[in-house]
Order: C-alpha cells, then structure tokens, then sequence
C-alpha cells in the first residue's frame, strides 16, 4: 500500500485559486502588490490544499531569504512582545518573517545568536540593545548586514536605530516624585551586567536627586528563577533596612515595581500616602484596570513599526546609515504617586 502524499505545488494552488503562478508567488512573498481580492482568494486556496513555500528553493531564485532576526534581551514578562508584534506585523506586509532568539542579558551569549542569525542569511538584524562585544560588533560589519538597534539611542550606532532615551526617562520619573513633594527618593533595579537600559534609568535618577539627598540605589544582584516581582518585593525590604523613611521608590521596570507594590501592601504601607511607587513601561497590568501604577508609558509596538519600516526602505536601496528614530516616552500618573 503507497502512503505516499502528492506534494502540493505552486501551479496546484494558481489552479484553485484562478490565477497564474506569478500572481500566487507575489500574492505570498509581496503582498502589498496584490489587490486584497485575489491575494484573499489565494490564501484560501493555499489554506486548504495545505502548500508550504519551499523558503530553500525560493532563496535561491531571488537571491533573498527574507528573513529578519531580532535578538533581543528577555522573553520574560513580555517586556519587547509589542515591540515583537508591530516588528512582526510589519514584516509580514512586505512578505517577510522573523526569527527571534533571548540573550538573558549576556553580550558573549548575543554574539554567539548574531552568529548563528547571520548563518542563515538575514536581510536584517534588529537588537534590542545598544551595547555589545567587540565580537558581535565585527561579525556583523564583516557580514556587512543592515543592523537597527532599538530600545535605546546609541550615541554612535551601528547602522541605525529606533527608541528613545531611557537617561532622560529616569530622569523625568524622578522629577515627578519631587514636583509631588516626595523628599526621599530610592532606586530599586537589578544589576545585570548587559542590562544597559536599566544602568540609564538609574543615571537618570542619579542626574536628578544628587543635589537633592544622597544616593539611594539598591541595586538587586540577578538571581536564577527570579522574575521582576521578585526582586521588587526583596528590594523593598532591603530598602527600609537601608532608609526606613523613604518616601518613594523609582523602580527600573513595572514588573519590579509591581513586586514592590505586593509587597507594601502585605506589610500594611499605604500606597501612595507613606510610600509612593513609579514602574516603567506601562504594560497591561500597569493600567488603570489593574494597579493604576505611575509609570513611563513606552510605544513599543511603534518602535517595531519603524524599524519594519526602515528595514523595508533598505530593501528599497535607500541607505539608511545613520537614521536615528527618537519615538519618546511619556510619564503617566496614576494611584501610586
């Protein structure tokens, strides 16, 4: 008995869907350049015949992969999945898919995924950090590949990038808690050796309250299993070891702040009269529906919107060497301030 399936081709689907191979082919690797009725027609076509592009064979006629690789800090607490859906969405309009792959914040760890990405030949990299090892640097310049960091506005970055100022961000959530009279300030974050972003956020605070009171970091050492609540709630008790009259904590992340937040309540410290708390990122839980924390609201999903854009431009031929996207932050008061 031959159990052998036929394997279902391009002409199989032109055929069910009423069209001609060339149209099928742009309908999924081009879909912009198709009208929404016949790229819809042949996307039910492809759905039920079940065709697989072959991406091995398609690479070789057009020379092209179209595939991008995002390398990026953590999957936990879903801090870059609106950066990863808008980048995603993006790609996909203009026919392309992304790889991604976690660093833990470890720069040898994202030389090694910079490695294995540029192996499989990407049309692009998008990082989500702006510093890295002298090795991850040259294999992407001898790769010569479009690399867009995001999250962050490197002074000099590789290619290009897309983000904001997470220094002027600490910054600005310090300044709050001062403008609403909070007089004893700490900064609750992890020290992660690759988490640049978090090191800013502190700068921040520090550029703020060194004229104000004496530094007042406690600075969380990374442990294994630990998530963001975890350290916000063993930081909060470091802290009032450390500064029993704090008045308010600015903490690097909503996940840290959340812990904090959790952990006030248990021991009876009213939020926000004896302890006022700021988060950053302003994800779901973060919102009016969930603890209504005071936080810095970033648009991630904008910042994957972009660089999708910019990508989409190189593949144009416009060189985008140099291009610095500034998308900004905004701080949102809420109950906890």
């Amino acid at each position: 008995m031959n159990n052998t399936k036929k394997t279902i081709t391009m002409i199989d689907v032109a055929r069910d869907a009423g069209v001609g191979t060339m149209t099928v082919s742009r309908a999924l690797r081009e879909p912009t350049k198709v009208n929404p009725e016949t790229r819809q027609a042949v996307m039910t076509s492809v759905m039920k015949l079940g065709y697989v592009i072959d991406a091995t064979a398609a690479a070789l006629s057009s020379k092209r992969t179209r595939i991008v690789g995002a390398v990026v800090s953590t999957l936990d607490q879903s801090i870059f999945a609106e950066t990863i859906r808008g980048l995603t969405n993006g790609l996909q309009a203009s026919g392309q898919q992304l790889l991604v792959a976690t660093t833990d914040y470890d720069k040898d760890k994202e030389s090694e995924l910079i490695s294995a990405m540029i192996g499989r030949k990407p049309e692009a990299i998008v990082l989500t950090s702006s510093e890295h090892s002298e090795s991850a640097i040259n294999l992407i310049k001898a790769a010569n590949i479009l690399t867009i960091e995001t999250w962050e506005i490197p002074k000099k970055p590789i290619c290009a990038a897309v983000g904001f100022s997470n220094r002027d961000a600490g910054q600005s959530i310090t300044k709050h808690l001062l403008e609403v009279g909070r007089k004893k300030i700490a900064f609750l974050g992890v020290d992660r050796d690759g988490d640049t972003r978090g090191r800013l956020r502190h700068q921040g605070y520090c550029d703020v309250i060194k004229n104000k009171h004496q530094n007042l970091s406690e600075l969380q050492s990374p442990k294994i299993g630990y998530l963001g609540p975890d350290y916000g709630a063993s930081g909060l008790n470091m802290i009032l070891k450390q500064w029993p009259d704090v008045d308010a904590i600015v903490c690097a992340s909503d996940a840290i702040a959340f812990g904090v937040y959790c952990e006030a309540n248990r021991k009876g410290i009213q939020v926000p009269t004896d302890l006022a708390i700021t988060g950053f990122g302003d994800f779901d839980y973060a919102r009016d529906s969930g603890v209504g924390l005071t936080t810095v609201r970033i648009n991630g999903e904008k910042i994957g919107q972009v660089t999708s854009e910019l990508i989409s431009e190189s593949n144009s031929g416009v060189d985008i060497s140099g291009r610095v996207v500034d998308l900004g932050f905004e701080v949102v008061r809420r109950l906890t301030s």
